[in-house]
């Protein structure tokens, strides 16, 4: 649809759709979601429902506090930009002339590499579950950065490929705090909320931080119940925002006419910074470029531990849709565009063919790249197929047909199933091939042993526990006991070990199917993630 076919209001039918389609994410005694929809800036539709606090039956509203997490990243950079208008700082700037205590990765890595998600510095949650730090309990800001200092090396050169790492905002939010002398609040305060009035949003480091109107954020225990999600790591401007639905939608009409930054600012952030072999980067400056039934999307998603959040404008309709939520069981990327879809008179869903879905569950299985490094599982979720990572399971929409991805902002590869029976990936005009893992393998006792990693400042004791694989993993920033469960001859998956299983949410607070996966070789280790790659641990016994 390049031509804009809404009419600009909503009818009792669409309505009536949208309510409930809304109802069913969010029933009256759970915890709860909130969202909008605006045409042009105007407000035509909004909804909160569920509770804002189970323990207190306290019901959300539309100035209920909520995590909006990696929403955060268009406000960190739109100060990048202002600041950068005002002379004090470049999208070129090497980032080590900032903070030279930076390794020398061996290229250049610039600001607008770390807008654009394209620096090629490893993900700093990824990096600190593999250090072994809890992820819900407290730790700090210099913590995290003493980690990102430890990489000595990148995912890949700058420029070269798009990996989302929340250590590339991280860096800004500090280069924002040095340039200014301000606080990430106080900056954020003087820039854009103090101007737009958005009084409840604001940097919230940790969740035992209080403020008015906050609400308890929740995710799914073991047996399916709801319980307090916690959120311990410090968190900056690559993440740890709060705000309301009232404050979102503020920040949404800015996005269409700006009174804080520039109209070419905001084209900027959503234009993409970096084509690789002719093929253009769906991230942007802080905004992400997605499509969706052939409508043009431009917007942020963000996920954190008890909260999902997602805003998005449809450019040619100019219809603008925020979702905030204060839990994280349920897909606010889907529930948006179900949204949208409503409201331009569509039928939800519908993203994968028929045919497509009989070709994938013939491919159920795990998959291993040819070159041996990555592994990749299908399966079904919720009675369709399903791409399975460490990040987690996620529906799949086919983006034409026969080729499909993850369902979400930034997917690493759109996929295909070849006639012989593999399957294929491409990633900027770049392919790789995974075959069908058979049977798994068993790791030689010969193997067990002592591996460590002086760049990472790792250390992995791997053992045979009662006929199970077991690997400790300590480094100077904390510890983990894991289960190795093998996927392949020498590749095995990362996971907490069963006598850990109820200490699940102490290591991430969420379910993953893997950490990361562990590759042994005669001399090394070799440890991969979705958003870390390649740390490699020398045998030392």
């Amino acid at each position: 649809m390049s031509v804009s076919q809404f009419s600009g209001s909503l009818g009792l039918t669409e309505t009536a759709r949208l309510d409930a389609l809304v109802f069913g994410a969010a029933p009256p005694d759970a915890p709860g979601v909130a969202v909008a929809v605006l045409h042009k800036g105007n407000l035509i539709y909004q909804r909160v429902r569920g509770l804002a606090s189970l323990a207190h039956q306290l019901p959300l509203t539309d100035r209920s506090v909520v995590r909006i997490a990696s929403q955060s990243k268009q406000f960190t950079v739109m100060m990048i930009l202002m600041l950068e208008a005002e002379g004090k700082l470049s999208l070129e700037d090497d980032i080590r002339d900032h903070f030279p205590w930076l390794p020398d990765w061996g290229s250049q890595v610039t600001l607008g590499h770390l807008a654009s998600n394209s620096s090629g510095i490893r993900d700093i949650l990824d990096s600190m579950i593999m250090a072994g730090i809890p992820i819900t309990a407290p730790s700090s800001r210099s913590a995290a950065k003493a980690i990102v200092a430890r990489q000595k090396t990148l995912n890949f050169a700058p420029m070269t490929d798009v990996l989302y790492s929340n250590s590339n905002f991280l860096l800004l939010s500090e280069l924002i705090e040095k340039v200014t002398g301000k606080s990430f609040n106080e900056a954020l305060e003087h820039y854009i909320t103090g101007p737009l009035g958005m009084t409840d949003t604001q940097l919230m480091v940790r969740d035992d931080e209080i403020y008015p109107r906050l609400a308890d954020h929740h995710r799914r225990g073991p047996q399916g119940q709801w319980l307090k999600s916690a959120w311990g790591i410090a968190i900056g401007g690559e993440g740890g925002l709060v705000s309301t639905l009232a404050d979102m939608i503020i920040w949404q009409q800015n996005l269409l006419e700006p009174k804080v930054g520039t109209a070419e600012m905001i084209e900027r952030m959503g234009r993409p910074y970096v084509t690789i072999n002719d093929v253009a980067s769906p991230y942007g400056l802080g905004l992400v470029n997605t499509r969706h039934k052939g409508v043009s999307l431009v917007g942020h998603g963000g996920w954190i531990a008890g909260s999902r959040s997602e805003s998005f404008r449809a450019t040619a309709d100019d219809v603008s849709i925020i979702v905030l939520s204060n839990h994280d069981d349920f897909s606010s990327f889907g529930l948006a565009r179900d949204m949208l879809d409503i409201v331009l008179g569509r039928d939800p869903g519908g993203v994968i063919s028929p045919e497509g879905i009989a070709a994938l569950k013939t491919r159920y299985g795990f998959w291993r790249s040819d070159d041996g490094s990555f592994v990749l599982a299908l399966e079904e979720s919720s009675g369709l197929p399903a791409i399975v990572g460490s990040m987690g399971v996620s529906a799949l929409e086919e983006a034409e047909p026969g080729k499909f991805h993850a369902r979400g902002s930034l997917p690493p590869f759109v996929f295909s199933l070849n006639t012989d029976g593999s399957i294929l990936t491409e990633t900027f005009g770049r392919s790789r091939r995974y075959r069908r893992v058979e049977a798994p393998g068993q790791i030689g006792n010969d193997l067990f042993g002592t591996y460590g990693s002086a760049e990472s400042g790792l250390t992995a004791s791997i053992d045979n526990v009662d006929g199970r694989r077991i690997m400790r993993v300590t480094s100077p920033f904390g510890a983990a006991l894991l289960s190795l469960d093998a996927c392949d001859a020498d590749m095995y998956l990362a996971r907490p070990s069963e006598a850990d299983i109820h200490d699940q949410w102490r290591i991430a607070p969420w379910v993953l199917p893997w950490l990361y996966t562990v590759r042994i070789g005669s001399d090394a280790i070799v440890f991969n993630s979705d958003r870390g790659r390649d740390v490699v641990l020398a045998r030392l016994a």
